[in-house]
């Protein structure tokens, strides 16, 4: 357990979790060492690593903090006008795969002309790794590069060392990947889901939503498209009762893109309550 280098330079479907009592009773009859990485540091914040020991197929569940310093922000898997998505790189000859990576729900921050989308708080990203043999003991090395802002954007990358080994568990760290999970997204229900999508020719999204029966206002949508496309404004709102639907207008694609075939993501947030799901164009 340990850092072995920090540094910075000049300025997909979310995953379920055990409810908490069930992460608690699972982590009080685990034999298996917990890691915690010493927090690397810069400018604007701090990060680090932690997880869990590996279970029996060899997944491993642990997580990525980032704490923004007051003032400053970090960012959700597409960051919007500008900013850096998070990352977790994993040498190609560990024989240890990253295979999900969670993002809690984030919100909407203008800062001038500029909006991006992300996190002006701590934040909890949950991940799982998969170790290719699940009975042997593994150092990995994990390169995190988030970005970091306030009124410039700083890239920040550290590399931690996880000795995903046997030793005593620790509970703290079950309790910390178990209140990450209550901040994911939930997903489609009977009372929340998309339940109609169309992209017409003139490159106007329409959906229609069903959200929960408390929800008082509008919900909040963001659609991400290709990577690096994010799209945030809704216009011509209608409510039916406990049913939304509107036009998202879906700006600049890349050059000779085709959507058919291709799935999008789509966030909406309503009141205390966010549901991501697909959506899938034929």
């Amino acid at each position: 357990m340990k850092t072995v280098a920090a540094g910075h330079s000049f300025a997909s479907a979310p995953f379920r979790w055990l409810p908490l009592a069930l992460v608690l009773a699972f982590a009080g009859a685990t034999a298996g060492r917990a890691e915690t990485t010493p927090w690397a540091s810069n400018e604007g914040g701090r990060m680090r690593l932690i997880a869990l020991p590996p279970a029996s197929d060899g997944t491993v569940r642990g997580a990525l903090q980032i704490e923004p310093k007051p003032g400053w922000i970090t960012y959700w898997r597409e960051p919007g006008d500008a900013g850096i998505p998070p990352q977790l790189i994993l040498p190609e000859e560990a024989g240890v795969s990253l295979k999900k990576l969670a993002y809690p729900v984030p919100k909407r921050i203008t800062s001038g002309e500029l909006r991006d989308i992300g996190y002006d708080h701590p934040v909890t990203l949950p991940f799982e790794l998969k170790v290719e043999d699940a009975g042997k003991s593994v150092e990995v090395g994990v390169s995190a590069f988030v970005g970091l802002c306030r009124n410039i954007c700083i890239p920040f990358q550290a590399n931690f060392a996880l000795d995903l080994g046997d030793a005593q568990h620790s509970m703290e760290e079950a309790m910390l990947l178990a209140s990450a999970g209550t901040q994911l997204p939930e997903a489609p229900s009977s009372e929340f889901a998309v339940t109609d999508h169309t992209l017409t020719a003139d490159n106007m999204l329409q959906l229609e939503l069903r959200l929960p029966a408390d929800t008082a206002e509008a919900p909040q949508v963001i659609v991400t498209g290709p990577e690096g496309h994010a799209f945030l404004d809704s216009k011509d709102v209608k409510k039916n009762g406990r049913h939304y639907s509107m036009e998202i207008p879906i700006g600049k694609l890349p050059p000779d893109y085709e959507v058919s075939g291709k799935t999008w993501g789509v966030l909406v947030i309503a009141g205390d309550r966010a549901m991501e799901t697909s959506l899938a164009f034929e």
